[in-house]
């Protein structure tokens, strides 16, 4: 039973000290956001990649979970003749919800992983030490362009996930199980107030951040060589799904 309790207070104060290093990285990154020189060509280029690479994942997941929430939201909503129903629950699921946690855990996978990746590899190949020895700053120089790429990118990836899920919960609801199509869309124009796509949108906000500061965190923190480096990928995908569902809770909460 010591030995537990040991464990877990050790865990804890690990924990605890990986996420006040988390979070002096973010306000040092804050810092350097609004210091020349401005790289553009690099932000730019990290929205490319966390955002037109992203597209086809978060538009493929989203168009079958709204098809798949339309299809369970049916048969349960039919018990209570209440079918008409089943368009409002898809666009006030994919707005509030789904939406902005399904594409912030699909671009974890696909972006964060690789951001920690690229970052962990010039860390253990001495390539951030030479950007220090050229007098340039690395967290203005790495983490600066990819913070903000996911700031700005994941909102209008969560935004074309919401619209796709919508699709598929319309292809499915009208098209295959027979829901009059005008019912369908007149509960959602009654029922989605725009309060729910904004709150959905800056959830994404939030959650581009955090996938893109746990990558660079991770990154930056690598060392033991390729080990080190496949070990940060497999810990910012893990610990990024953890804050992102974790602080969607503490959002959802607020935004009541």
């Amino acid at each position: 039973m010591t030995q537990f309790f040991a464990w877990l207070g050790a865990s804890s104060i690990a924990l605890v000290a990986e996420l006040g290093r988390i979070a002096l990285l973010f306000w040092e990154t804050l810092l350097w956001t609004f210091r020349p020189p401005y790289r553009l060509r690099l932000f730019f280029r990290q929205m490319e990649f966390i955002g037109v690479y992203s597209l086809f994942v978060v538009v493929l997941t989203s168009l079958f979970t709204g098809m798949v929430l339309a299809l369970q939201t049916y048969y349960a909503f039919r018990l209570f003749s209440a079918e008409s129903l089943v368009g409002a629950t898809v666009a006030l699921s994919m707005t509030r919800e789904l939406g902005p946690v399904i594409t912030a855990l699909m671009v974890t996978g696909r972006a964060g992983s690789a951001i920690a990746a690229e970052i962990g590899t010039m860390r253990v190949t001495e390539q951030v030490d030479a950007l220090e020895v050229m007098a340039v700053n690395p967290v203005q120089y790495l983490a600066v362009p990819r913070i903000i790429a996911g700031l700005v990118m994941l909102p209008l990836l969560t935004a074309i996930s919401d619209f796709v899920g919508m699709v598929g919960g319309y292809l499915v609801g009208v098209r295959m199980l027979g829901i009059n199509g005008g019912i369908f869309m007149n509960k959602v124009y009654e029922l989605v107030e725009l309060s729910d796509i904004y709150n959905g949108l800056v959830k994404a906000a939030v959650f581009g951040v955090i996938l893109t500061l746990v990558g660079c965190y991770k990154g930056f923190m690598t060392h033991g060589g390729a080990e080190g480096v496949g070990r940060s990928t497999t810990d910012s995908v893990v610990l990024s799904s953890i804050l992102i569902l974790s602080s969607d809770y503490v959002l959802t909460a607020l935004m009541m």
